[in-house]
């Protein structure tokens, strides 16, 4: 009888695992927010914004010092962080709402529905921004999220976290994994008779998603222009720092969000079990990052916290990039990636230990409204970046919410002639190739590619390049020989 029952259990445990009911498969918080820079973090370095949720979580976990996401777009970006490929291969090249209608390919196996395949609940909330449903399909769907529409809870964070507590505080033996996605700290937008958004507020700042009405649970943090402080990418005029407060009081509204989430892991006794993760999808809205590969575009906050981490407290300076998310959490989870198609690959030993052979990242843009066609290619090792503007030819295309934001308009009535370290003129016309130094040069000012000095380190990295492309089966990489 005894052998029966030992049989039985082994059984029963043996299929427990394979279902992933197994106590060692984690829980997992995807936590991404929308156009939130490093420069807007306390334990990034600024002194002035108060982001003590984040701060925290950093504190009791690790804080990557150069992580980059792949394209600085909301919707190609997202799409990358859920399915482990480059917009180019997944099909989403730019926004998916509205009349933009980019959308991912039928055949795209993302990472909610492998989770799903492999014993986990998987649910989201707030913003989501990319399609179709049937290919990054979530079991449980807390609110539907639809891009940047003021109506939609993923301005209030915190209501987000309170609504999560049906996915934390399940007594299911399946681990979960959770998708909270806010609209913070993106622009403000309003619609126009026509149905149309529209970001123009000037000469009034954007309000960033702020209302005088508050929102619930929220103890606005409200911040004087005069105290901001201003990136080098940006110009310090009145305009730019008073939408610099605006931002910086949506980020402290998110991270009251995030403290209240992380707040009911601990309540219900999963925070000890659970993979925190915390991202942006691209750089902050001002022209200059957002929609760039730029640094100010793509090099973003990335925070890990691990279940049971006892070296916290870390930095991690190697090379990662969102394209590698996929593959890390599917190795936290334990799950066999050696026959899935993946472009990237875990950086989980980093978050507790050294991390190696890291020695460059690739970026792909290819669009973001579908009338701001301008691919552009990246290859970034720890002290170059080499850019291939596919589209030279074209003027740079700004996205309407920059545009149309106060501190771009007010530059241009102003007749200024720098924007932050470059001219405009500067920010609108590219060269085909731009290569920078990122040691000598971290804001990008001097473009060596023509510079004899580098004429091997140039073929160098435009070899990387063409290999990255052909191996992603990237279909622009025909722009090598031909327009």
């Amino acid at each position: 009888m005894r052998m029966l029952t030992i049989a039985l259990f082994s059984i029963l445990l043996s299929l427990a695992s394979t279902l992933g009911f197994a106590t060692n498969k984690p829980n997992i918080v995807l936590i991404v927010s929308d156009d939130h820079g490093t420069d807007a973090l306390g334990c990034y370095g600024n002194p002035v914004i108060e982001t003590p949720a984040l701060d925290a979580l950093a504190a009791n976990g690790t804080r990557f010092t150069n992580a980059n996401c792949t394209t600085a777009s909301c919707s190609p970006s997202r799409s990358v962080i859920l399915s482990g490929l480059h917009n180019h291969r997944n099909g989403q090249y730019g926004l998916q709402h509205t009349f933009h209608h980019y959308q991912s390919f039928d055949d795209i196996k993302s990472l909610p529905v492998i989770l799903s395949e492999n014993g986990y609940r998987t649910a989201r909330i707030g913003k989501f921004h990319i399609a179709p449903e049937s290919v990054y399909a979530f079991e449980t769907v807390l609110s539907a999220g639809a891009a940047n529409d003021p109506k939609t809870i993923g301005r209030s964070p915190y209501e987000m976290a309170e609504q999560s507590r049906p996915i934390i505080e399940s007594d299911e033996p399946r681990p979960f994994f959770f998708f909270y996605a806010t609209d913070d700290p993106h622009r403000s937008n309003a619609f126009l008779p026509n149905g149309l958004p529209t970001f123009d507020t000037y000469p009034e700042p954007n309000r960033f998603g702020n209302r005088d009405e508050g929102y619930p649970g929220i103890n606005p943090v409200v911040y004087d222009p005069d105290d901001v402080i201003v990136p080098p990418f940006l110009p310090d005029t009145l305009a730019c720092r008073q939408e610099l407060a605006e931002y910086y009081q949506s980020v402290s509204r998110l991270d009251e969000g995030i403290g209240r989430l992380v707040q009911i892991l601990k309540e219900s006794g999963q925070y000890d079990n659970t993979l925190i993760l915390y991202l942006s999808d691209n750089g902050v809205a001002f022209a200059g990052a957002k929609t760039t590969l730029y640094e100010p575009g793509m090099r973003l906050p990335c925070i890990v916290r691990e279940p049971g981490q006892t070296r916290t407290g870390r930095t991690q300076d190697a090379l990662v990039s969102w394209i590698d998310l996929a593959p890390t959490i599917l190795d936290y989870a334990g799950i066999d990636v050696s026959e899935m198609e993946l472009h990237g690959r875990s950086f989980r030993k980093g978050v507790s230990g050294a991390l190696r052979g890291r020695n460059e990242i690739y970026a792909s843009h290819t669009a973001h409204e579908v009338t701001m066609y301008y691919p552009m290619r990246v290859v970034k090792t720890q002290q170059y970046k080499l850019i291939f503007n596919i589209a030279h030819g074209l003027e740079f295309p700004l996205a309407k919410d920059l545009l149309q934001s106060p501190t771009w308009v007010s530059m241009q009535k102003q007749g200024l002639k720098r924007y932050g370290k470059r001219t405009p003129k500067a920010l609108l016309h590219r060269p085909r190739f731009e290569l920078y130094d990122l040691e000598a040069d971290p804001h990008e000012t001097v473009n060596l590619f023509d510079d004899p000095k580098h004429r091997k380190n140039r073929e160098r990295l435009m070899a990387k390049l063409k290999a990255y492309q052909e191996e992603t089966r990237d279909p622009w990489a025909v722009k090598w020989e031909r327009e």
